[in-house]
């Protein structure tokens, strides 16, 4: 194990995958460990958090499986209690927390619409509120949201809640960021582009037909790189944001897709 993370505890939020693989927060959660961070997998359903505890302990590394529902505040309070229970302190939070929706406002349900911004959206808002107040009595931490491109660009087919909320978050972390800046506490965004993670499989394939290798195809053509980047790439993005080596950086959004928003600007 390297020593970025040496002493510091992390929260990851979404640290299961959603299916077999790497998925962003899974990934995530095994790369603090892997740099010395005591890490609180956190997921809403308990097989994935086990799975990444077990990924991480396999390794020698120090995680709890922590089961919530990020879009709940009493579950979120709970989280962050655990956390301070099994670790003494929270340095790191780190949210991973999303979902899909395809469509546009007339294609989706408002009871689609209201899930997607609780969950990724709300979400943010919740985990801020129930653990930031224990960064202000250490004077120090650091919060990483993963966002994504889509809040920033058009990246080819509509997903109005998904891009709203993206959109919000990238906001919400530039409020923390100055609130909290005097206080040692520091919050950025990751905005990973096309990621070949488990989450893309089963809510983007039928806009595909249904066909998950075209799909993974033509994503990889239409990235510059000639790939889709994976959970690690963003992962390694998050770890340096969370990291001191990232001591000056705060209010900022850190993109991840292999060229892609810079070729459609």
């Amino acid at each position: 194990m390297a020593n970025r993370m040496k002493d510091k505890v992390v929260i990851v939020t979404g640290a299961g995958s959603s299916g077999p693989g790497w998925g962003n927060g899974k990934a995530a959660a095994a790369l603090y460990a892997r740099e010395g961070a005591r890490v609180l997998a956190v997921d809403y359903r308990r097989d994935a958090a086990l799975e990444t505890q077990e990924v991480i302990r396999s390794e020698g590394g120090e995680c709890v499986a922590a089961v919530a529902n990020v879009a709940d505040s009493a579950d979120v309070q709970r989280m962050a209690e655990a956390c301070l229970e099994h670790f003494g302190r929270i340095d790191v939070l780190h949210n991973n927390v999303g979902i899909v929706e395809v469509g546009g406002p007339v294609e989706t349900t408002e009871e689609a619409w209201q899930r997607v911004i609780a969950v990724n959206q709300t979400s943010v808002f919740l985990t801020a509120k129930h653990v930031v107040p224990h960064m202000l009595k250490q004077r120090a931490g650091a919060i990483v949201n993963i966002a994504s491109i889509a809040a920033i660009r058009w990246i080819g087919f509509p997903y109005i809640a998904y891009s709203a909320a993206k959109a919000a978050m990238l906001a919400m972390t530039q409020n923390m960021a100055v609130q909290y800046a005097s206080e040692g506490i520091r919050a950025n965004c990751v905005l990973p582009g096309f990621m070949n993670t488990p989450l893309i499989r089963e809510p983007l394939k039928e806009t595909y037909g249904g066909d998950v290798e075209r799909m993974i195809a033509q994503r990889d053509a239409l990235t510059p790189t000639g790939r889709m980047g994976d959970g690690w790439d963003t992962a390694y993005a998050a770890l340096f944001l969370a990291s001191d080596e990232a001591r000056y950086i705060t209010g900022t959004s850190l993109v991840v897709d292999g060229g892609l928003t810079a070729r459609c600007a």
